[in-house]
Order: C-alpha cells, then sequence, then structure tokens
C-alpha cells in the first residue's frame, strides 16, 4: 500500500511516498506556514492532489497533544492555527481522502519500535531534537500514550523550577536543535542564526560551538538520567536531523557517563547498562511511524 506521508514541524513540513516496504520516494519539504489553517491545508492539498491516483490516503505525524483517534489537536504546539481543531476530518474533507493523524513523537517511537533501534525492546524512549524536544515512550514492549496522550510531550520539562516562567528553561529549549543554535549564537554575538549543518561543520576549529554541544549533550544526559529512574529503561534512541551526527550521540554518551561515573553506588546501580542509541529511521522516524499508524488504524 502507498500512502502520502507528512511530518508537520514547527518549521518544515517534510512529505514522501511510502510503500509497503517502507521505500521513501517524490520526498521533500516546505516552509511550515505560521499564519493561518487556511494556508496550513492549502499547502498539504497542494502537494497531495499531483498523487492523489497513485496513494490510498494520507498518513501525517503533527507536534502537539493529537488525539489520533478522534483526529483532534488539542494543543501544546507553535501551531496555534490547529488547536482544538478536527484536524483529522478536516483535512480528509479538503483532500477528499483518508487521513490518520499521530503525535511526532509517538510515530518515531513507533517506527523504533517496530522497524528500527528499539525492536524488542520492553521498556524505552526516542527524544526527537528538533524546533522543541519530541518523545515517545515504550512501556513493555507497547506505546505507551497517557490518559489524555501527552505522555512523552518531554518539551513540557521544566529544567530550572527557580525560573518556571522563563521559556528557556524548559527541554523544548535546552534540548532542541532550536536551542542549541540560539547558544551558540549569543555566545558568538551574532545576529546571524546558522543551520545545524552549519554548527557541526564549525566543530573542528571553533571552540565556542565545542562549548556549546558539550553543555547541550550534558542537558540531554541529565534528563535521560532523570528519566530512567522514572521508567527504568533499557535503551533511549535519540532522533531528529541532528541525530545523523554521529558526534552528537558520542557527546551525549560521553557526558552520561560521566555523570554516572561520580555516583557513590554506580557498582549497584543498573543505569550503567541504559543504551544510548543513534535512531535508525533519524530524521525519517516521524514518517515511517506516521505511515505504520495509518496500516494499524485502516
Amino acid at each position: 500500500m502507498k500512502l502520502m506521508v507528512f511530518d508537520v514541524g514547527g518549521t518544515e513540513i517534510k512529505y514522501s511516498i511510502i510503500d509497503e516496504n517502507l521505500n521513501m520516494t517524490d520526498s521533500g519539504y516546505t516552509l511550515t506556514p505560521n499564519d493561518t489553517f487556511e494556508h496550513f491545508s492549502k499547502v498539504i492539498k497542494d502537494i497531495y492532489e499531483p498523487h492523489n491516483d497513485e496513494v490510498e490516503g494520507i498518513a501525517m505525524s503533527l507536534p502537539g497533544f493529537v488525539d489520533s483517534e478522534k483526529g483532534i489537536i488539542k494543543g501544546g504546539s507553535n501551531l496555534k492555527y490547529n488547536w482544538g481543531r478536527h484536524i483529522r476530518d478536516e483535512l480528509s474533507k479538503i483532500c477528499n481522502c483518508k487521513i490518520t493523524v499521530i503525535n511526532d513523537g509517538k510515530a518515531a517511537a513507533i517506527a523504533e519500535l517496530l522497524k528500527g533501534s528499539l525492536k524488542g525492546c520492553k521498556n524505552a524512549a526516542v527524544l526527537v531534537l528538533g524546533t522543541g524536544l519530541g518523545g515517545g515512550i515504550i512501556i513493555n514492549g507497547e506505546l505507551y500514550k497517557g490518559i489524555h496522550e501527552t505522555a512523552g510531550e518531554f518539551s513540557f520539562v521544566n529544567y530550572d523550577p527557580h525560573d518556571f516562567e522563563d521559556q528557556d528553561n524548559f527541554l523544548a529549549y535546552r534540548c532542541s536543535t532550536r536551542g542549541l543554535l540560539y547558544e551558540y549564537q549569543k555566545l558568538k554575538k551574532s545576529d546571524h542564526l546558522i543551520d545545524g549543518r552549519e554548527f557541526f561543520e564549525s566543530l573542528d576549529e571553533d571552540k565556542d560551538a565545542q562549548k556549546v554541544l558539550d553543555e547541550f549533550s550534558r542537558n540531554i544526559a541529565i534528563f535521560i538520567y532523570n528519566l530512567f529512574w522514572i521508567l527504568d529503561l533499557e535503551k533511549v534512541a535519540i532522533g531528529g536531523g541532528i541525530s545523523r551526527q554521529n558526534i552528537l550521540i558520542e557527546k551525549i554518551n560521553e557526558q552520561f557517563q560521566k555523570l554516572i561515573y561520580n555516583h557513590p553506588q554506580i557498582e549497584y546501580l543498573p543505569i550503567k547498562d541504559l543504551q544510548i542509541v543513534k535512531a535508525e529511521y533519524a530524521n525519517e522516524a516521524n514518517q515511517v511511524g506516521a505511515y505504520l499508524n495509518y496500516i494499524d488504524k485502516m
């Protein structure tokens, strides 16, 4: 079965046609509209229509509190025009096809659990580094959604309870690609925000970039440390576009080992067995998971 698959992010909408072997063709991306639902739905329709004769429907992952059963977005993302909207049914009418929707982090977790780096795991998690910090939690070998389908919304975790009002103290900033690049921009006192590719290309010779990456990796390592003691995880997969950078996974592991090495009881603690790995599907995990969600639902 071929589907048109959309991964809606806070900055970009990535899309592909995916078949039953998870082959991806006609892939591309466009900027995510930040103004109205009408603009957003037009972008989706314009990308979908040239392919409507070759696909069965649309599978979509989106940020925010997505009720995947009812097809409603209840809030929680930067795309406020989607809040409270029955987005599945509205887009289905506009595009005249069947559509499924799922939270982006949960889509990534499904992809990694069923086909990727978390295959065979009982308790695990996915961290998706992007505009914010997406995520998904696996408990007893299944995706855990929570009562309100908000389990894994790591962006809302606070890093500094002494300054709760500062948005920079939430993991949406402290552990996101956006936050990494803004911290580098601030350190450089620059008016120019570089992209992730430029940042990693500068690492070899730029000590400021190295410093920012070390701090960023430590933030993620601390969060993984805390998450372990809540969920007793065996593996954590790091996804998102920058997860393709091997040095990022190395740095997170390096900072994690520094944390637990200094623990007075580390010899007896199971956290030393936790694996931190690259998500197999990296930046495509949301699309693959959205496809698998459609197959399951339909």
